[in-house]
């Protein structure tokens, strides 16, 4: 799936899939509904649900690279986002009457090269891209819209070792694995 594909209607149909699914599991029912004849929907795509509550992050899951159909990943990330995120408790009815749901469609991510920590600074596009870093078995990513909350590359880069678990300061001492993407995102 190449981003950008995707109409703003196909956007809105998957918003409805993450809020239908989540409606369904918080009745007990746990069904998804069956794939639209939309071939966009039927190509393996990767996704990331984030849902907010009072602007506030209330769970957020997805997948870096396609492992099933879209509408598929979709489903399953909005019911890991809403009650499987180990950082929140699963969210009840009352949170989800007030929370918000976005979906973002993952280009494929690739490798960027560079030779020393100035130059990834400079190479990262705030507010463009997503940022998958690696060290060793340790791994972290941020979606685009990190960047509304954290608009330095240094400062987003700091955090993202954090979530990785690594040293803040790591990607400034050694050539670290970074891939980048970008996400067509809908709410």
């Amino acid at each position: 799936m190449s981003i950008g594909n995707l109409t703003q209607e196909q956007g809105k149909k998957l918003v409805t899939l993450a809020e239908t699914v989540i409606d369904s599991y918080l009745d007990g029912k746990k069904t998804i509904p069956a794939t639209p004849d939309d071939p966009d929907f039927k190509e393996k795509g990767a996704s990331f649900v984030t849902l907010k509550l009072s602007g506030n992050l209330r769970g957020c899951i997805g997948k870096l690279e396609p492992v099933t159909t879209l509408w598929e990943d979709v489903a399953e990330n909005a019911v890991n986002a809403a009650f499987n995120d180990f950082r929140f408790s699963p969210l009840n009815r009352k949170e989800f009457a007030e929370t918000t749901i976005e979906v973002s469609v993952l280009s494929t991510p690739v490798p960027l090269e560079y030779e020393y920590p100035e130059e990834l600074l400079k190479r990262l596009r705030p507010g463009v891209d997503g940022v998958i870093l690696q060290d060793g078995g340790k791994r972290a990513t941020f979606l685009p819209q990190v960047w509304d909350q954290l608009p330095s590359a240094g400062i987003f880069l700091e955090n993202l070792c954090r979530k990785a678990g690594i040293d803040p300061s790591a990607f400034q001492e050694k050539i670290m694995e970074i891939k980048t993407y970008t996400v067509q995102s809908f709410s």
